[in-house]
């Protein structure tokens, strides 16, 4: 079963598939046709085999024409592979195969490994049996991932500045790094920022986020804290605005777009609290907003 680490690394690319394009051009140097999109495709490669085949994720790059659909140019199978397994010897081609089929372009295997050892055992090719076809996976081991400590960068990139965290956790520079992506997650739509906090935290182990929040500096503490009780505070005032929408449906009471708007982007606590006993008696939903 996969666990909360790969699940978390499995998402980034799902937030910007254009990660999986990057680490390919930036970190391994693979020269990528001319594409104007990428965007995630079905992870379910299974062809008319019974066995079931599905990939982490698959990244597809697509170029623009003027008269036609947009052309794929490069179909990318990413997996996350934290441990040694032998079976993905036998599907790892299987998978190239039947994506190459499917999108009718050539594709590639780009594997993330977290782990060193476990990157050395992905890099070792696989021989298909027939003359000259060797598969070589495409690895992205912890050497190959960026070392992220200016807040900027971590802000311009925030899918890669989680995935350097949980490459270089444990190396000296993982406090800088940490320190890093927090700062710039501050920054971020909070939102936004909520998801990629919630992926580093969840993908490490609770020993090293830990260490890394004790060696943390005070600034970055603070950024974190002001961060926390922000979201804290707008899901509490989610859950009552929720909770005065629930009250007005039940009793029948229209809510038109600008009032659910107003009481949907109200950030005053103590006004939710208030509204909630009032939507029980208002004549109309558009009374709260008088009271």
């Amino acid at each position: 079963m996969p666990s909360i680490q790969h699940e978390a690394i499995v998402r980034l690319f799902h937030e910007r598939p254009q990660l999986a394009a990057e680490l390919l051009a930036e970190s391994l140097h693979v020269p990528l046709p001319h594409y104007d999109h990428a965007a995630v495709e079905t992870g379910d490669l299974t062809a008319v085999t019974p066995a079931e085949l599905r990939a982490d994720s698959v990244v597809v790059l697509t170029r623009e024409r003027a008269d036609a659909r947009p052309k794929p140019v490069l179909a990318v199978v990413v997996e996350v592979q934290r441990s040694p397994d032998p079976d993905k010897r036998w599907s790892w081609p299987m998978y190239l195969v039947s994506l190459r089929a499917r999108m009718k372009c050539p594709s590639v295997l780009l594997v993330i490994c977290p782990d060193l050892k476990v990157a050395h055992w992905s890099r070792q090719p696989i021989e298909l049996g027939h003359p000259g076809l060797v598969l070589c996976p495409l690895v992205v081991g912890p050497a190959d991932v960026p070392v992220i400590v200016d807040p900027l960068a971590a802000a311009d990139d925030p899918e890669l500045a989680v995935l350097s965290v949980i490459a270089h956790a444990t190396t000296p520079e993982g406090p800088d790094i940490l320190n890093a992506l927090l700062t710039a997650v501050h920054k971020l739509d909070p939102d936004r920022g909520a998801r990629y906090a919630d992926m580093v935290r969840a993908a490490l182990p609770d020993k090293i986020w830990e260490h890394l929040e004790d060696l943390m500096q005070t600034e970055t503490r603070e950024f974190l804290s002001d961060w926390a009780r922000d979201n804290v505070a707008k899901g509490k005032a989610e859950g009552k605005a929720e909770a005065i929408f629930a009250v007005l449906s039940a009793r029948g009471l229209s809510i038109p777009d600008d009032v659910r708007a107003a009481i949907g982007e109200c950030s005053d606590l103590e006004r939710l609290e208030a509204w909630i006993p009032a939507a029980v008696t208002v004549q109309s939903a558009r009374d709260l907003l008088n009271i």
